[in-house]
């Protein structure tokens, strides 16, 4: 059995330097099932309350705290959270990471390591990982006359016209659902990032999936 990774980071900081404090993963099966979840809270990033300030959502604070609490996230370090993190990479064998837009969350944590060890550490990543983008992949699967007057009927067009491929938009496609909104969680979203993974992969071969080789 082969396993995957597909994962979400919630930053702070600009666009140029996104600074994890939210990173959720699943580890997933072949067939999309999920074998298990983690949700982690960046403790250096996260208890930095001028840092936080920056968020974009950083009216969530009080819900992480309350999460925290009950449990259902896990404050650590970064280092600490690398150490599970590649843990259970070696557990499952696992070198083929998932996200929806894959760059902005593989850029967030080389990044975020880079900035918490002063550029003495600066991958993340295990040595020779493969990248898939959900973001590339449903580019090419939802390309339906379905989706197209989907986006047109409720206005998912950027400004030039074309359709929209956020994860939102296409979950609230998958699910008949035009009230659903994405939470901006890493679990929350990774789970609804790998029912997207599975209606591609069952739409489409990944002939042309990875993104680029680390």
């Amino acid at each position: 059995m082969n396993y995957r990774i597909i994962l979400d980071t919630e930053t702070t900081n600009d666009i140029d330097c996104p600074l994890v404090y939210d990173f959720g993963f699943a580890v997933i099966d072949e067939d999309c099932n999920i074998v298990e979840t983690h949700s982690y809270v960046v403790a250096d990033i996260f208890l930095d309350k001028e840092m936080m300030e920056s968020a974009f959502f950083a009216d969530k604070i009080p819900t992480y705290w309350k999460d925290i609490k009950s449990g259902l996230r896990e404050l650590k370090t970064f280092y600490n959270i690398e150490k599970a993190f590649i843990s259970i990479c070696k557990a499952y064998n696992v070198n083929e990471f998932i996200a929806h837009n894959v760059r902005f969350d593989y850029n967030s944590l080389q990044t975020t390591k880079r900035w918490l060890t002063k550029s003495k550490y600066r991958f993340f990543f295990p040595y020779g990982a493969k990248f898939v983008d959900t973001l590339k992949l449903s580019r090419n699967v939802f390309v339906t006359d379905e989706y197209n007057d989907f986006c047109k009927s409720n206005n998912y067009l950027t400004k030039n016209g074309q359709n929209r491929y956020t994860a939102e938009i296409i979950y609230r496609f998958l699910t008949n659902c035009n009230d659903f909104e994405e939470e901006h969680t890493g679990l929350a979203d990774v789970l609804i990032e790998n029912e997207i993974l599975r209606y591609c992969l069952e739409t489409l071969l990944i002939k042309d999936g990875y993104l680029w080789n680390d």
